[in-house]
């Protein structure tokens, strides 16, 4: 990348800090994104300014079921400290390259954020992530077939080669495992794999998986963990298993059931979410 390519990033993050300065609204050191079936989040958040993605120049527009597309500055209900939350993303598959992937965040660390939370829908491959369990990502394993720094690198968020040791920062884990607890909310560890999709994975890759050592299975987080090192931001990210992966599930695998799933957890992602995002805005004071 060149100088100029962080000229659309920059127009998007001056659109939006345009319209907070003229709210009288302060930007948030936090964001939160939300992944497939896990936007009712929101709901339980005051909400100050909403920017559907389509009105923010540049901005790439979420065209999957379950990603409502809005970027959204809400209030954690008990500091009234600002965060943001991403409404929905955009995926690999959808026809992005890895550099659109990965946009919004870029845009947030032009905003000032400097944690990202990050949530998604997963396929549990270990036995004991059963349908409707949480798993905190401990490192992942990119097999997505690419990888958004590759390319002349952005020097103006980050080094040639970042470190990816501790991915998945470990204070911020220890945290949200500390709200887990608190919560009496089951919450488990674990590598994730990403995977391009749109398909689902067959039996034979997901018993390749398990030999490499994953845990769960997924289509995006990856590259914005990726991104996000790569910009000096910290990562934590959290997995509802939606379902058991290909041929560990009695089933055939369907969309419907992520959302099926993910409905019926809303009450603890959004309780345990909210307490993530309350402890994380804490120790950021």
């Amino acid at each position: 990348m060149t100088h100029a390519a962080l000229d659309p990033i920059r127009e998007a993050a001056q659109f939006i800090g345009e319209r907070l300065a003229a709210a009288g609204l302060e930007s948030g050191n936090l964001a939160i994104v939300l992944g497939s079936g896990l936007g009712k989040f929101a709901d339980s958040v005051e909400v100050r300014m909403a920017f559907p993605y389509g009105d923010i120049p540049n901005f790439p527009i979420s065209t999957v079921a379950g990603h409502s597309g809005r970027l959204l500055l809400a209030l954690e209900p008990k500091s009234g400290e600002p965060f943001w939350v991403m409404q929905g993303r955009v995926h690999y598959y959808e026809g992005y390259t890895p550099a659109q992937v990965v946009f919004p965040l870029r845009v947030l660390r032009l905003l000032g954020v400097q944690t990202m939370l990050l949530t998604n829908a997963a396929g549990g491959i270990r036995r004991d992530l059963t349908a409707g369990s949480f798993m905190l990502l401990t490192d992942h394993i990119n097999l997505m077939g690419m990888n958004p720094l590759i390319g002349p690198n952005l020097e103006e968020l980050g080094t040639r080669f970042p470190d990816m040791t501790d991915a998945y920062d470990p204070s911020l884990r220890r945290r949200i495992h500390e709200v887990a607890a608190a919560q009496d909310i089951a919450l488990a560890d674990g590598v994730y794999a990403g995977l391009s999709g749109p398909t689902f994975e067959t039996p034979a890759e997901i018993r390749m998986l398990e030999r490499l050592g994953a845990d769960a299975v997924g289509m995006s987080t990856v590259p914005e963990t990726i991104a996000a090192r790569h910009a000096g931001m910290t990562v934590a990210a959290v997995s509802f298993i939606a379902n058991k992966a290909a041929g560990i599930s009695e089933g055939k695998l369907s969309h419907e059931e992520v959302f099926e799933n993910a409905k019926a957890a809303e009450g603890r992602f959004t309780a345990l979410m909210l307490g993530a995002v309350h402890k994380l805005l804490e120790n950021d004071e």
